[in-house]
């Protein structure tokens, strides 16, 4: 999943000391308790659970759930680790985000292993990797897998239109490519829309950045955990090639999760969007936060720049802290079976990680009437074959956010060019990056 937005300076600090601190089955029956018991949850971003959460309460008499739902992704790593520095204050049910769970695993004796509370009965439910995802060196599962990121192509066929392209979704895939559309292929179409209407194709460079080194075999740090940022050649190629993007004018200079109160998506600020599956819930609160609607020509199309690619993903963990673990075991358990899956994907678009669920969206070719009738959940099953996620090393979502953020974002603006701001990761990087 997930929202994960760039943190101050003072927040990573923050949760870089907190990190040091650190180191010195079935509904009817998921919640059964013999009194009792308030449950509380923190989650991040767009979840899609409060149906979910009512429904559990009214199968499971004696159990009320308290809720939390931070922002971002980024603002809720550093609550978690804040918490786990203190000691204290962890929900009985905690989300973990993909970008950070390589963090969290460097402290996973301070979560619950689930295989104690019936993990094993229910690990098949997952696709392999999402479950090797969430168990530890030791072999203790401490996290139920929620969604995964399989990511398509947002576009505003009005947009296109007026630009003079095809704004029909097959024909929008086959115009990028296919299964054979590349980086290239998009920042070409880029400057050709660019030289129609003067107007950016995408809102800011760190989106497609993300998109765009998750689809690496390894990213900021290779498979057996070192870090991979300097002297990646491959790494720096790609973001020259996005830079020099950006300076031909493809970039909105939009603020990471800030996009004017949604007006940028209704005002014709760019045109299209990377959008894992539960980025669609983000786009459609955003148009409609902007005075906008399904008229407004977003659409979605089985394609994207470089093939198959996993940005995000989540994960509920229940830290030792909790006074209810075997409570609080059950509900995430209850939370993320295939048939809360499909609902959490009904009510945020995000795509489960469960193979049964996936099945089923496969084959559902319903029509999302917000996205000019796309069958997002077939689109997302495309989309997810071949994906597999890459390794996350402990401080792969501060690269991301508090290296490449700055640095991409001075290109944006059009204060560095290309070389510069590689250079300007690569201080950041032995700033922000512990030794």
């Amino acid at each position: 999943m997930k929202l994960s937005r760039g943190t101050t300076a003072g927040s990573v600090i923050a949760g870089a000391a907190a990190f040091a601190l650190l180191a010195t089955g079935c509904a009817s029956d998921a919640g059964a308790s013999d009194g009792d018991v308030e449950l509380t949850i923190t989650t991040f971003g767009t979840f899609g659970y409060d149906d979910l959460y009512k429904q559990y309460e009214d199968e499971n008499p004696g159990v009320t759930i308290k809720a939390t739902n931070i922002d971002t992704g980024g603002n809720a790593r550093t609550d978690a680790f804040t918490k786990l520095a203190a000691g204290s204050g962890l929900s009985d049910v905690v989300a973990v985000e993909e970008g950070w769970l390589g963090q969290i695993m460097e402290v996973s004796d301070q979560f619950v292993d689930l295989g104690d509370h019936g993990a094993d009965d229910v690990k098949d439910r997952w696709i392999d990797w999402k479950l090797s995802q969430a168990t530890d060196p030791d072999g203790r599962i401490i996290g139920y897998g929620t969604d995964i990121g399989p990511t398509g192509l947002c576009y505003n066929g009005a947009l296109f239109e007026a630009a003079g392209m095809p704004s029909d979704r097959e024909a929008v895939a086959e115009l990028f490519g296919g299964e054979d559309a590349t980086w290239e292929q998009y920042f070409d179409l880029g400057k050709q829309y660019f030289d129609a209407t003067g107007k950016p194709w995408f809102d800011h460079s760190g989106f497609v950045w993300n998109s765009i080194v998750n689809q690496l075999d390894e990213g900021y740090y290779t498979a057996d955990g070192k870090l991979n940022v300097e002297g990646n050649d491959e790494l720096k190629a790609r973001f020259l090639e996005l830079a020099e993007a950006a300076q031909y004018g493809l970039s909105a200079d939009q603020a990471a999760w800030d996009w004017g109160g949604g007006k940028a998506f209704v005002d014709g600020t760019f045109a299209t969007f990377v959008c894992p599956g539960w980025m669609l819930g983000v786009v459609q609160g955003q148009v409609e936060a902007g005075g906008g609607d399904a008229s407004t020509g977003w659409d979605f199309a089985d394609v994207f720049p470089g093939g198959a690619g996993n940005w995000g993903g989540a994960f509920l963990s229940v830290p030792k802290t909790s006074e209810h673990p075997e409570e609080a075991a059950k509900l995430a358990e209850w939370l993320t079976a295939p048939e809360q899956q499909i609902k959490q994907f009904e009510a945020a678009g995000t795509f489960p990680s469960t193979t049964e669920a996936q099945e089923k969206l496969a084959a559902d070719a319903t029509p999302n009437e917000f996205f000019n009738d796309a069958p997002v959940g077939a689109i997302l099953a495309s989309r997810a074959e071949g994906v597999i996620a890459q390794y996350k090393g402990p401080h792969d979502s501060l690269i991301q956010e508090n290296v490449f953020g700055p640095a991409l974002k001075s290109v944006d603006e059009g204060t560095k060019d290309g070389p510069a701001a590689w250079d300007e990761a690569i201080s950041l990087l032995n700033e922000v990056v512990p030794d």
